[in-house]
């Protein structure tokens, strides 16, 4: 099978990104020819044989300056031709079975789905967020769980000014307004959420309720060594944005006992706020590693007694979990989304309550001070992806959806 996986990033910035790129690992390792699409970016992983097809580098976070920059940017997470021409031209070169799209919107747009259709290529959408039911993908209002837009549609979003400010949040639901009034990604066969909190929120929203699966991400353990000893610290491991809930993790560290490492892996637009807090709430008890690649990373996982996962949005079915129960080791996370669907209490880990960090100390505490029970919810966690993330029920679940979406077999 011919595989082009579409994503407006392809470099390993978040949970999207790795996924992709560990599945189109997992297809090429099955026979598949893979190929990608996405937009100019200096950290795109290389060699990328259709880069010069891809529509150009635009930063929108934060948006560009002045007048016409800002218009250009607008029209272009509306419908961009530029996006669409260059997929028509990778279609006609490549010509796939089926497009797996991923993380489109914005800089790519639904365009992409046209040229698809023009070529008469099925496609298959793998939900990473909330954005076809929440303007500014997070189920968030300014850091507080927000759903209004769900039932209320994408213009609530302009009533409350959630994005930071009536400008920002209006062009984003006006967005939103127009591609579900356009119907602009009726193209789309089958939808893939990996979380059933996820498919039940679209399905409120009215997101091709019809067309919705729910297939878990995989985790490929077989090869990744498993904690081996019990003790250790606390690790974070993920992008550094506030709805991820770092600073609440900050704030618990007041809880931990005197001399227990706490280690932050990843990178964001928080990272110097976090780096400041920590100075100021945990002077010398946080190390923060930057942006790790995959073995060094494990091997901080591996060094830790528990994985916490603080969010303070709804997350859908984080990488950070799977890949820390495929070391071995336990997680403490939020109450959240689909955090809840992962994590069993007191089987391989904890569930607290979101912006708790009384609630998340103690939690933490407990499995530090007790390294054996937290060795044996490792083991546990562990067990339960080898049973139940496997790399072969994932990829045959998806065949089945790129089959109904008319793919060939």
């Amino acid at each position: 099978m011919r595989v082009l996986h579409v994503n407006k990033f392809l470099y390993r910035r978040g949970g999207a990104e790795g996924y992709l790129l560990d599945l189109a690992g997992l297809q090429r390792a099955a026979g598949d020819e893979v190929a990608y699409f996405g937009m100019t970016h200096p950290q795109n992983e290389s060699p990328l044989p259709y880069a010069e097809h891809f529509p150009s580098y635009v930063e929108l976070d934060p948006p560009p300056r002045g007048l016409r920059p800002r218009a250009a940017a607008a029209g272009r997470m509306i419908w961009s031709p530029q996006s669409r021409r260059g997929l028509a031209a990778v279609l006609a070169d490549f010509r796939p079975d089926v497009v797996h799209l991923h993380n489109v919107y914005h800089q790519l747009s639904p365009s992409v789905l046209a040229a698809a259709r023009a070529a008469g290529v099925p496609c298959v959408l793998t939900l990473h967020d909330y954005k076809l039911a929440c303007p500014s993908y997070q189920l968030l209002d300014r850091g507080a769980v927000c759903d209004a837009c769900v039932t209320g549609g994408p213009l609530m979003a302009v009533r409350r000014g959630c994005k930071g400010g009536l400008g920002a949040s209006a062009l984003l639901a006006i967005e939103s307004w127009l591609h579900r009034t356009l119907r602009a990604y009726d193209g789309v066969a089958a939808f893939v959420s990996p979380s059933r909190f996820l498919a039940g929120v679209m399905r409120r929203a009215g997101v091709f309720p019809d067309r919705m699966h729910v297939l878990p991400h995989f985790a490929d353990v077989a090869a990744l060594p498993v904690k081996v000893a019990p003790g250790g610290g606390v690790v974070y491991a993920g992008r550094l944005a506030p709805e991820k809930g770092v600073d609440t993790l900050i704030d618990a560290v007041a809880a931990l006992p005197a001399g227990v490492p706490v280690d932050v892996a990843g990178d964001g637009p928080a990272r110097a706020a976090l780096e400041e807090r920590a100075s100021r709430r945990a002077p010398g008890r946080i190390r923060f590693h930057g942006r790790l690649d995959k073995p060094r990373l494990h091997e901080l996982v591996r060094s830790a007694a528990v994985v916490a996962v603080p969010s303070r949005w709804h997350e859908n079915q984080p990488m950070a979990v799977l890949e820390a129960f495929g070391c071995g080791v336990p997680v403490v996370g939020t109450d959240l989304g689909g955090l809840p669907e992962l994590i069993t209490p007191g089987v391989d880990g904890e569930i607290v309550p979101a912006d708790d960090p009384a609630a998340l100390g103690a939690a933490l505490a407990r499995l530090v001070a007790a390294p054996g029970r937290a060795y044996e919810l490792g083991r546990a966690a562990r067990a339960k992806v080898e049973r139940d993330f496997t790399p072969g029920a994932h990829l045959a679940g998806l065949r089945e959806l790129y089959a109904l979406a008319g793919a060939p077999r």
